[in-house]
């Protein structure tokens, strides 16, 4: 068997203007949009309208709260691991990445609870972690505009932070972070 943190992450930032409508969530689906195969994490830039009938969260999909943003800044992630807790371990990582960029940005008013960010209380971030039959799915979206959001929301453009330079951040510092899990795991030996 082998290791699952000896491969490397791909990352790719799409210019290309996409709707999620929670189809994204897919084996493969990485792959078959942009041609990148194996451990990855996509970003791109578009409005979010996911009705209930494609979301995976039962919490949200019980509530009959589906998610709409008018215009978002999308990651997708997709991991070749077996355990649902890499995936949502990673999609705490990824959301720690985030907060600590926005922080390091000196973004006022900050605060995470979990994978969700918020800027002076209003919802900045939406994320979930699921699984396919053969591998780890991680949507992550940050707002860019907000109106006519169903809960009060912050967005990047309020923040005064472009979104495509930001992503490249973002998947800049996930990479490294990657990176440095698995230096971590390779580099120790057992006495």
């Amino acid at each position: 068997m082998r290791s699952p943190m000896m491969n490397s992450l791909n990352t790719y930032l799409s210019e290309k203007n996409l709707t999620y409508d929670g189809t994204q969530l897919s084996p493969h689906w990485i792959y078959k949009n942009f041609e990148l195969l194996g451990d990855s994490v996509i970003s791109f830039v578009g409005p979010a309208d996911v009705p209930t009938n494609h979301m995976v969260d039962l919490v949200d999909v019980k509530k009959d709260a589906p998610i709409y943003g008018p215009l978002m800044l999308h990651f997708i992630g997709e991991w070749f691991l077996d355990s649902l807790d890499y995936g949502i371990l990673l999609q705490h990582l990824f959301a720690c990445e985030i907060y600590e960029l926005l922080w390091e940005r000196g973004i006022q008013g900050l605060s995470r609870n979990g994978n969700d960010i918020f800027v002076k209380s209003r919802k900045l971030s939406v994320s979930i972690a699921t699984r396919s039959p053969v591998s780890l799915l991680m949507h992550t979206g940050l707002n860019i505009r907000t109106e006519n959001t169903p809960l009060p929301t912050s967005g990047l453009e309020e923040l005064d932070i472009e979104p495509l330079d930001f992503s490249r951040s973002v998947l800049n510092r996930f990479r490294d972070a990657w990176e440095n899990w698995h230096l971590a795991r390779v580099k120790v030996c057992a006495r």
